[in-house]
């Protein structure tokens, strides 16, 4: 980041001046307290000598088998994509495609998306057609990429099979193991400000903005464009002349989309904890698992941190954001002056701990692929696990549609009045954080 660029905060709107970072250095928004810039050196070589080793660590736990169940003598060998199939002939295709899509295509995609963007960054070859688009297409699925919460769903799951079978890993498993730390390494390693200075703009863009003259930020790219220098599509939207998305001061009808989301979220939050989402069969008799049946089964076996866990992700944190998201959304429609900063990191938290909610699903989806023995031993996901996946997404399209600006906008209301379009005045500067 270019020492006295300006940022619009992501999270508040306050227009800053971003200070020269030190190296491992940080600065935050003076006003909400959000992570801005953060200064990671050499962050395009090591990111790319990440993504290539991920690439390969990822083609090796697709190929090979994950997981074996071997109970009296018989044997069943699993892959990744054994579970998605598996859930997909039992007729919860909604379930399998979410499976899939956070556990296997969304890092997939990742990767190969860093390594077109970095290569050419890298050996100084000309930067590929659409290549911001391919950068914000990598930042749209960073939060979609759960395999972490799919190792925890392994653990969880070996537990359950302890009493029952041998579970036995295969190389598969080592090396998704090996790709989970590799690929958050990538992430944390990735300055997108290094990749974002390498986009040509036009001079009339780069300039600040006149003193009176309407800006509005990026929210991807994180550009400050003055209006009059946005690119205008057929529809006549203004996008960022960075990285191509559509330009909003506010992401559009942001209550009502939140509103429909968590209501939705909220009325099947309750099947999803009283259907099951499972049903067991060993040795000719059937038991149905509801979710808070799973997590007594796992104090019942002693395994309390991994019950803690489970109950935490499943049943305390999917009421935790739907009551969390309410109260955003009740305080900004009633225009609430009340601790914004506090309300802000609310919203922060809400929104980072949604994905962990998705270790039932992936529980399910493991036991589904290694318990196919017939009458001697099956598992059949049942109507919970579908509501419960609904749930999880439901809850974090909710948080990505909400927008913490509209926490601030009443104080601006009441200071300087509102606007359609930030007319800049003096920026504030950016907390400047030693790293």
């Amino acid at each position: 980041m270019s020492a006295g660029a300006l940022t619009l905060c992501p999270e508040c709107d306050l227009l800053q001046q971003s200070p020269p970072l030190p190296p491992g250095g940080t600065s935050r928004c003076a006003r909400c307290g959000h992570t801005l810039h953060r200064d990671r050196p050499n962050s395009i070589d090591r990111t790319l000598a990440l993504t290539i080793t991920g690439l390969v660590l990822f083609a090796i736990a697709n190929a090979f088998p994950f997981l074996s169940f071997e109970m009296q003598g018989q044997i069943t060998e699993t892959t990744l994509m054994t579970g998605v199939r598996d859930l997909a002939a039992q007729g919860k295709g909604e379930v399998a495609a979410v499976v899939l899509f956070t556990s296997i295509l969304a890092p997939g995609l990742q990767l190969v998306l860093l390594l077109l963007v970095l290569a050419p960054l890298k050996w100084g070859g000309r930067l590929p057609p659409g290549f911001p688009t391919l950068f914000r297409w990598f930042k749209r699925l960073v939060p979609w990429g759960m395999m972490d919460v799919f190792m925890i769903g392994i653990l969880v799951s070996v537990v359950k099979l302890t009493d029952m079978a041998n579970i036995v890993p295969g190389l598969s498993l080592f090396a998704f193991v090996a790709l989970i730390f590799v690929l958050a390494a990538a992430q944390a390693a990735l300055d997108p400000d290094a990749v974002w200075e390498r986009v040509p703009l036009q001079p009339q863009v780069r300039r600040p903005p006149a003193p009176g003259e309407a800006a509005i930020g990026c929210d991807v790219c994180e550009l400050v464009v003055p209006v009059a220098a946005a690119d205008v599509d057929a529809r006549g939207r203004p996008r960022c002349p960075r990285c191509t998305d559509v330009l909003h001061r506010r992401k559009p009808q942001s209550l009502q989309r939140t509103w429909a989301l968590v209501i939705a979220a909220a009325v099947l939050y309750l099947p999803a904890n009283l259907y099951p989402v499972m049903s067991v069969t060993s040795l000719g008799q059937t038991q149905a698992d509801t979710i808070l049946s799973g997590v007594l089964f796992l104090l019942h076996h002693g395994m309390w941190p991994l019950a803690i866990i489970v109950f935490t992700a499943s049943i305390f944190v999917p009421l935790l954001k739907l009551l969390s998201l309410m109260f955003l959304l009740v305080s900004v429609q009633l225009g609430s002056h009340w601790r914004p900063r506090e309300r802000t990191k609310l919203y922060r938290v809400t929104e980072a701990i949604g994905r962990w909610s998705m270790v039932d699903v992936y529980v399910v989806t493991i036991l589904v692929a290694l318990v196919r023995l017939g009458n001697l031993a099956s598992i059949e996901a049942r109507a919970g696990a579908v509501f419960f996946c609904a749930v999880v997404i439901l809850t974090m399209l909710a948080a990505m549609s909400f927008d913490p600006r509209l926490i601030w906008d009443a104080l601006e209301q009441d200071h300087d009045g509102a606007a359609t379009a930030r007319a800049p005045r003096k920026p504030a500067a950016s907390d400047a954080v030693s790293g």
